[in-house]
């Protein structure tokens, strides 16, 4: 007989081992679904670049007088693209110019006087004087300034008073809806009833009144003023929130060892606040934006000759009819509308990206 085949001895199983995946932190997963928004990405961009632009200021102007008034009437309400001849003389009484950081904050004083050279044959110049030629990317405007210096410069002004308003706004929102929403009771009638009364009241009622009560108007004014007017949507939004958080363990455990109120609102609640707050700076930071432009169209916001562009639009407005109105009038208006239609999307795109039910494509 044949002797049975053997049967070699099976290998055994080689067990795979599958690494752990590593440790996200919540925030990678807002950021994760933040860069998958596209048109959050290009909102945020945008906003980006206004804000090198706002940085820069005096440094990257073609006309980097102070608050780019520097104008000839004899070039008034040119059209975009327009190219001038200048003569140029040395001023003898223009103050000194100051170093990077006063041109940074102010600008540069003129030091030269322009004049429009003559067309047709070259003129005889001094070796004093010089001829440039200059071109108006986007024009003029009534007063013969340079359009594309007062928009740019007006980046500051814009987006200076959306982050003092919300500075401001956080500030007062933040402290009023926690102590509200905290500690309930008579102390939450009291506030929410203040909240109520400001909320029934128009915000540019309010500004003026501020304003009168200040006894001014100017830059710094429509700063505070646009701020003082957008506490109430942030202390509401947190008065909500702590009503929901006030009793939950995480709080009832720090009462339990004794921690002290104020750091259970700002080290414990507060912080589980983040999300919604930032959505909501994005959003004020837009109405801001449009609550100066407004006051500034009205004259009781920023005052000439700064380039608000709020301001530029009512110049424009005051020309509509001519050639000139159409542009002086459709170039801030289209800054103004792109400015806040990108805080609306980044604002959208921060609301899901903090929404854990999101799910990233």
């Amino acid at each position: 007989m044949a002797a049975a085949p053997t049967l070699a001895p099976a290998a055994p199983d080689t067990a795979v081992v599958v690494p752990p995946a590593p440790a996200r932190s919540p925030g990678y997963y807002v950021r994760q679904r933040l860069w998958a928004n596209r048109p959050a990405v290009a909102g945020l961009g945008f906003i980006i670049m206004c804000a090198v632009v706002a940085l820069l200021g005096y440094w990257i102007l073609p006309d980097p007088s102070p608050d780019a008034n520097n104008g000839l009437v004899q070039l008034q309400k040119q059209p975009p693209g327009f190219t001038a001849t200048l003569r140029q003389v040395p001023d003898p009484s223009a103050p000194p110019p100051g170093n990077l950081l006063q041109v940074w904050l102010h600008g540069r004083p003129p030091q030269v006087k322009d004049a429009l050279s003559a067309s047709g044959a070259p003129q005889a110049t001094s070796s004093k004087q010089q001829t440039i030629t200059r071109t108006y990317w986007l024009g003029t405007d009534k007063a013969g300034r340079d359009e594309l210096s007062r928009l740019l410069l007006g980046t500051r002004i814009s987006l200076g008073i959306g982050l003092v308003a919300v500075l401001i706004s956080l500030a007062l929102g933040v402290v009023v809806g926690a102590l509200a929403g905290y500690f309930g009771g008579w102390l939450d009638s009291v506030l929410l009833g203040l909240m109520t009364v400001v909320w029934s009241i128009p915000g540019i009622m309010l500004v003026i009144a501020i304003s009168l009560a200040l006894d001014s108007k100017g830059v710094w004014v429509s700063f505070v003023a646009v701020g003082l007017t957008m506490w109430v949507d942030v202390a509401r939004v947190v008065r909500g929130q702590v009503l929901g958080l006030r009793s939950a363990t995480f709080i009832e455990a720090g009462r339990v060892l004794g921690l002290p109120t104020s750091r259970l609102i700002f080290a414990h609640l507060l912080p589980n606040l983040r999300g919604p707050l930032i959505v909501l700076a994005t959003s004020n930071f837009a109405a801001a934006i449009l609550l100066e432009a407004g006051l500034s169209f009205l004259g009781l916001g920023v005052q000439p000759p700064a380039p608000s562009w709020g301001l530029m639009v009512k110049e424009g407005y005051d020309l509509l009819g001519t050639q000139a109105g159409l542009w002086l009038t459709l170039l801030p208006g289209l800054a103004i509308s792109l400015l806040v239609l990108s805080f609306n999307l980044l604002g959208n795109g921060l609301r899901d990206a903090f929404d854990p039910k999101t799910q990233l494509s």
